[in-house]
């Protein structure tokens, strides 16, 4: 046994004096390698969310009839109704928010010059009593056109800097869309095929695996399955809800761009905690382009809407299902941001459940087990 040990170590040793020696080689083929397989590992993210929508799916009662046409291709057409469903929240997000978010900055260059004008003309009205406002004013001899031009000439060098040339643009779309490509279609393949790879799976494992490390994996997995299950779930919820009350209220308050905030503010909240505050900046900003004090009866909506959403409508709907408590749920969106950006903060939440659970449940099973019969 000691004998056994001793090459494991000497082997371990040489693998690491290796990867030492060679490490640029070693990260230049982890590189190329993790470029080969993100199409697959984005297929697999894809095929698990689509899961959701084709159980949902075949659930419905004229799939159900066993023998029938529709039971026979119910998985075809379920896989097609669950991607149509997703581009097509897609396509009405983009379409409601890119156009009036464009047409809002196109008023705010419009409407800054003007308001600059008046508030200096209203300075100089009241030049006696503030002597020192005007003399600032006329210090600062803004050329609204040429400050606009040298924005632009700036934007444009600096997107030049990024993007070398048009050719590496092109270059760099048409690969993200090779590889959603890639992606959806290997998840289309899981899908028409997810209960024999599951079996597979199950087989390879049952075969390979000790029958303890196997119960254990199979419960981490089923832990994990029902987490992010009722994660996603409960998030997409939780985001058409707010969105819709946000819409509501502001159709109600008079307040502008109310279905472009509302959709904008639904579909920022998909990220826990921080998502919507993303989307209210966003939205504040544009009701500010139209009248300022609209917007600032917008922040106090907002903020309204927030505390309702925060200590009603989450914890109900995301923070019940996955059972993480709220102050794990904070901590685990600043970690996971922090780390993983956007990704990060999507996973962060079930990934950190999953733990928790998983903890409660062993710490729960030894102290039944220490307590005396």
């Amino acid at each position: 046994m000691k004998k056994k040990k001793i090459i494991w170590f000497a082997a371990l040793l040489i693998v690491l004096i290796f990867f030492v020696k060679y490490s640029d080689t070693v990260f230049g083929l982890v590189n190329q390698l993790s470029g080969i397989i993100t199409p697959l590992v984005l297929g697999c993210a894809f095929a698990y969310i689509l899961n959701i929508l084709v159980t949902q799916f075949e659930k419905i009662p004229c799939f159900k009839k066993d023998g029938t046409l529709l039971f026979k291709i119910r998985r075809p057409i379920s896989i097609v109704g669950s991607v149509a469903v997703i581009i097509t929240i897609i396509v009405l997000v983009i379409l409601i928010v890119i156009p009036q978010l464009i047409k809002a900055i196109g008023v705010l260059a419009q409407e800054i010059p003007a308001a600059f004008s008046q508030f200096t003309a209203w300075a100089a009205s009241h030049e006696k009593d503030w002597p020192q406002l005007q003399q600032f004013i006329e210090s600062l001899n803004v050329n609204w056109p040429d400050l606009f031009q040298k924005i632009a000439s700036y934007l444009t060098s600096g997107l030049t800097s990024v993007f070398s040339s048009t050719i590496y643009i092109l270059t760099s779309i048409g690969s993200m869309i090779v590889t959603l490509c890639v992606a959806l279609i290997f998840s289309i393949y899981i899908l028409s095929g997810k209960e024999k790879l599951f079996r597979q799976f199950k087989t390879l494992a049952k075969t390979y695996l000790k029958e303890t490390i196997y119960s254990k994996m199979s419960a981490v997995a089923r832990t994990a399955h029902d987490v992010f299950t009722k994660f996603i779930v409960g998030q997409c919820t939780e985001a058409v809800i707010l969105g819709s009350l946000c819409a509501v209220g502001m159709f109600i308050l008079q307040l502008p761009y109310a279905s472009m905030v509302g959709t904008l503010i639904g579909a920022t909240a998909l990220l826990p905690v921080v998502g919507a505050y993303l989307g209210a900046a966003v939205g504040a900003f544009m009701v500010f382009t139209v009248d300022p004090i609209k917007a600032v009866v917008f922040l106090i909506f907002i903020a309204i809407l927030q505390q309702i959403e925060g200590n009603l409508i989450y914890p109900r709907v995301v923070g019940s299902s996955v059972g993480l408590p709220g102050i794990w749920v904070l901590a685990a969106v600043t970690v996971g941001g922090g780390l993983g950006g956007i990704a990060g903060m999507l996973l962060a939440v079930p990934v950190t459940a999953t733990i928790y659970k998983l903890l409660q449940k062993d710490v729960y099973q030894r102290n039944t087990a220490a307590r005396p019969q």
